[in-house]
C-alpha cells in the first residue's frame, strides 16, 4: 500500500485506538501495509523498545492517587511514575493514572504484580504501560500499590498529588472522619516508620542502637555509659518515628495516642501506608 492510499481518517482511527502521535500512526500503517492490527503491534513494539532503552532512567515524577470505597472499609493507593513534571501534569496522563486506580478499586488485586496483569480495556495494564511509553517517549510505570481493609479506612491526598496517606482503624466511632483525616495528615507530614514501639523492625532498632553508640563514642562519653546513652537515643527515635508516640501536629500538648483516646478510648490504628513519589 502506498502513502496515498492511507487516509487521514485511517491515521486518526489508529491514533484514537492507541493514543500514539499522528506521524507515528501514519508510519506504522505504512509499514503494516494498512493492516490495523499489525500497525498496533508495531506501535507496541516501539513502546517496548523505549522501555528497554530507558531502564536506567529515573522516573521520579508522576501522580499518586488514593481512594476509599463507598462504605469506607477499603482503600487503595496507586503511584504511577514518569520522568518529567511536564508529563505528570498532563491531563491525559492523570486520566490514565485514575483509570488504573479505578481498576484497582473494582478488582481488588492482592499485589502490584496482580494489578499489572489485569485488563484495562482490552489489554493488560502491563501492556498499556508499554503503549504509554511508545506514545509519550518516557519511562512510565506503576511503582506502588497499597490496599487496606478494616472497619474504617481514611485517605488523605496531599495537594499536588505527589503524596498519599492511608490509615485503617479498628472501629468507626462518631468523629472518625475528621480524626482519621487528621491522623492521615500526620502520617503524610511526619513519615512514621511504625505504629508503635513494638512494631519497629528489629534490624532498624539494632541500627539505631549502633548509631547511638557511635555518636556517644565520638562525643567522648565514658565506655560504661555508652549503652545507656544509646538506649536514650533509641527512645527519642521512638518518639519521633512511631506514629502513636509522635507529638500531634495540630496540638503539641498531645501525642497521637492521646489524641485518639480523646475521640474514643477503644480507637486503635490497625495499619497505615504512606505513598510518595521519588
Amino acid at each position: 500500500m502506498t502513502t496515498m492510499t492511507i487516509s487521514a481518517s485511517d491515521v486518526n482511527k489508529l491514533r484514537q485506538q492507541t493514543g500514539s502521535g499522528m506521524m507515528d500512526c501514519k508510519k506504522a500503517l505504512m509499514e503494516a501495509n494498512g493492516d490495523f492490527e499489525a500497525a498496533i503491534d508495531i506501535l507496541r513494539k516501539k513502546g517496548q523498545k523505549i522501555a528497554a532503552n530507558r531502564q536506567d532512567r529515573e522516573a521520579k515524577e508522576g501522580y499518586v492517587f488514593g481512594k476509599t470505597t463507598a462504605d469506607g472499609k477499603r482503600a487503595v493507593a496507586v503511584s504511577v511514575c514518569c520522568e518529567t513534571d511536564f508529563v505528570a501534569n498532563n491531563a491525559d496522563f492523570v486520566k490514565y493514572g485514575e483509570s488504573i486506580l479505578d481498576l484497582a478499586m473494582a478488582s481488588n488485586p492482592a499485589s502490584i504484580e496482580d494489578l499489572k496483569k489485569l485488563n484495562l480495556g482490552t489489554i493488560t495494564v502491563e501492556q498499556t504501560l508499554l503503549d504509554q511509553m511508545g506514545k509519550i517517549g518516557e519511562k512510565i510505570d506503576v511503582v506502588d500499590y497499597q490496599n487496606l481493609t478494616s472497619e474504617k479506612v481514611i485517605v488523605y491526598n496531599h495537594p499536588g498529588n505527589k503524596l498519599t496517606a492511608v490509615v485503617a482503624f479498628n472501629m468507626n466511632p462518631a468523629g472518625i472522619d475528621e480524626a482519621g483525616r487528621n491522623v492521615a495528615m500526620q502520617i503524610a507530614a511526619m513519615a512514621p516508620v511504625a505504629i508503635d514501639k513494638d512494631d519497629v523492625d528489629a534490624k532498624m532498632i539494632e541500627r539505631e542502637i549502633e548509631i547511638g553508640k557511635d555518636q556517644a563514642r565520638q562525643e567522648g562519653k565514658p565506655e560504661n555509659m555508652i549503652e545507656k546513652i544509646a538506649l536514650g537515643k533509641l527512645n527519642k527515635f521512638y518518639n519521633e518515628y512511631t506514629l502513636l508516640n509522635q507529638v500531634y501536629i495540630k496540638d503539641e500538648k498531645l501525642t497521637v495516642r492521646q489524641y485518639l483516646e480523646s475521640i474514643d478510648k477503644g480507637l486503635k490504628i490497625v495499619s497505615f501506608k504512606r505513598v510518595k513519589l521519588g
